[in-house]
């Protein structure tokens, strides 16, 4: 009895200090794909264009599949070039004009069926001005059969004025389990973006207030794109023989501070 009142008028005489803690995130968007159906409230398809990130983009149903707990975007060969003359169809999807955000949490789990050109990707962008000026934040973007995956940043600053790359560092890579399941994040305020895996930072991207805006073009709304591409300069050239190949996302969580 003597141990237990010292050892509380010690607790009482020298309390513990209060650990910093995380901020507390609320829930305010997500999809867990547990329909038959793509919600056509929070997404669009992505159209076709000429950038190499949505140069195969189709509406043909047989690139999405939506069915026990996931969607899968797949790429495949095209079967009939005689009237598009793309040689390989891919879906996509984006939340612009429906679902977009400015600062909070994002986080997407999903997995590959890789192959050689393919080009998954999970990404935000600035719903103001052209790109890059507008921003962009690569939560995810994933090569052939790369063990590892990128994540970065675009801004006129980092892209045109930045030779370096390196004053901060716009990107980083992260290992991961290619064949399984990862979650793939970004802790995004006013004064930084935290790029994370499996819940792990992987780097850090700073406001620098002398830069200016084209530096920071990061304090508007973005939305979400979820992209399975094929081909193009950065990823090379796909082998037919690899396809179909997918990405298969488990849900899409959007959270922001709470109080």
């Amino acid at each position: 009895m003597k141990r237990i009142v010292l050892l509380l008028l010690l607790l009482l005489a020298f309390p513990p200090v209060a650990s910093a803690r995380a901020p507390a995130w609320k829930l305010v968007w997500n999809d867990e794909f547990n329909e038959s159906f793509i919600d056509k409230t929070k997404w669009s398809p992505c159209e076709r264009s000429t950038p190499d990130w949505c140069n195969t983009m189709t509406k043909d149903p047989r690139c999405f599949k939506i069915g026990g707990g996931t969607l899968k975007l797949i790429g495949i060969v095209n079967p009939d070039t005689t009237e598009d003359k793309s040689p390989f169809l891919t879906g996509g999807i984006t939340s612009k004009g429906k679902s977009e955000f400015t600062h909070g949490k994002v986080e997407i789990r999903a997995r590959f069926k890789s192959a050689k050109g393919a080009w998954p990707a999970l990404w935000m962008l600035g719903s103001k001005g052209r790109w890059p000026r507008n921003g962009e934040i690569d939560l995810m973007e994933h090569l052939n059969h790369d063990d590892k995956v990128y994540q970065t940043i675009h801004s006129y600053y980092a892209n045109e004025i930045d030779k370096s790359k390196k004053n901060p560092p716009k990107g980083t890579t992260a290992p991961i389990d290619r064949d399984g399941f990862n979650t793939y994040g970004a802790e995004w305020d006013a004064e930084k973006i935290v790029f994370t895996v499996n819940g792990k930072p992987t780097l850090t991207y700073p406001k620098v207030p002398e830069k200016g805006e084209e530096q920071w073009p990061f304090d508007q709304p973005f939305y979400l794109i979820l992209s399975m591409q094929i081909g193009g300069k950065w990823v090379g050239k796909a082998d037919p023989k690899d396809y179909p190949a997918h990405m298969e996302i488990d849900w899409v969580r959007v959270y922001q501070k709470a109080g």
